[in-house]
């Protein structure tokens, strides 16, 4: 089986042998990764994920399940505070959202560790964790995205105080199409809820920012419709730039290759701003899914970027 890998195998486990010396992925988990190639396919990474992650009761975490932001069905959230035996300070917030196309996914699935292991690390990593879902396409195309977001940060905004969060350090990170969301809501002030859209950064992890910059999949057409003339007001990109929110945008390397595209368009176009370019890390080794199920786990190559940029924002 390994003998037959791809080209884009080998030229991946060429990319740095000191790095590979030094990275927290099993080298067999890594050979995994690289067979399945660069793919979205979240059974077989969960799969390969799952046995590494915790599972319920937590300890020392407490969990508020399927908290209403608003009014429609999937307007729920979670809330993953540390059972502190102390007051302690008000801790940063770290809000999470799924991907999923656009037309599917969730903020946690019975059974599955996803995305608990998220919230688990947030909590333990001096954050009060919040991990949202939101309407889905096409029932609830555009702006539908940019709108919950709005909703959620207000709702986080609001009620966070009473549980030990820090509504003045709110930082939105979405993967895929939450990343998306996110973005399009950080992009477009005319969503915001709150003054200045009520969030210190924004995590964007393997997003899409330029709807004109190649073609868009059924995914694309059942959110944001099938009129080309609309996709460059609909796309993030400008806005991005144009935003004072800070910014973090990821990528694996292992990504499909519009996503890494895409990162590389938002990253050049940050270093074109005054103020210089947005802080960006391509995580090597993983692919779409396992970017984020490798949260929680000994690999916090992601998570340690994510720590880092937390602490830079002023």
């Amino acid at each position: 089986m390994r003998l037959a890998i791809s080209a884009l195998a080998a030229t991946a486990m060429i990319a740095g042998p000191a790095l590979a010396q030094q990275s927290p992925m099993p080298e067999d988990l890594a050979w995994k990764l690289l067979e399945l190639g660069r793919v979205i396919d979240p059974p077989k990474t969960a799969a390969l994920y799952a046995p590494l992650q915790q599972k319920e009761p937590y300890q020392g975490v407490k969990v508020e399940r399927d908290l209403k932001y608003g009014p429609a069905d999937r307007h729920l959230l979670d809330v993953f505070t540390p059972e502190a035996a102390a007051p302690t300070p008000a801790r940063p917030v770290l809000i999470y959202i799924h991907g999923g196309g656009f037309v599917a996914g969730n903020k946690r699935v019975p059974g599955s560790p996803f995305y608990d292991n998220i919230m688990l690390w947030a909590a333990r990593s001096g954050f009060v964790g919040v991990d949202a879902t939101y309407r889905l396409a096409p029932a609830f195309p555009w702006p539908a995205g940019a709108e919950d977001m709005g909703a959620i940060v207000k709702w986080v905004e609001e009620n966070i105080g009473a549980r030990g969060g820090d509504p003045a350090r709110i930082f939105l990170m979405g993967q895929s199409a939450g990343a998306i969301h996110v973005a399009s809501y950080v992009s477009h002030p005319e969503f915001y809820k709150v003054k200045g859209g009520g969030i210190a950064g924004a995590v964007l992890v393997s997003g899409i920012y330029d709807l004109t910059a190649s073609p868009v999949g059924d995914a694309e057409l059942a959110y944001y419709g099938s009129d080309p003339s609309r996709y460059a007001e609909r796309s993030s990109l400008q806005g991005l730039v144009a935003s004072p929110i800070p910014l973090l945008v990821t990528a694996a390397e292992l990504d499909p290759p519009r996503f890494v595209a895409q990162f590389e368009l938002l990253k050049q176009a940050t270093c074109k701003r005054q103020r210089g370019c947005a802080r960006s890390f391509m995580l090597p080794q993983h692919s779409h899914m396992s970017e984020v199920y490798a949260i929680n786990t000994p690999d916090t190559r992601l998570s340690d970027e994510i720590l880092e940029f937390v602490k830079s924002v002023k």
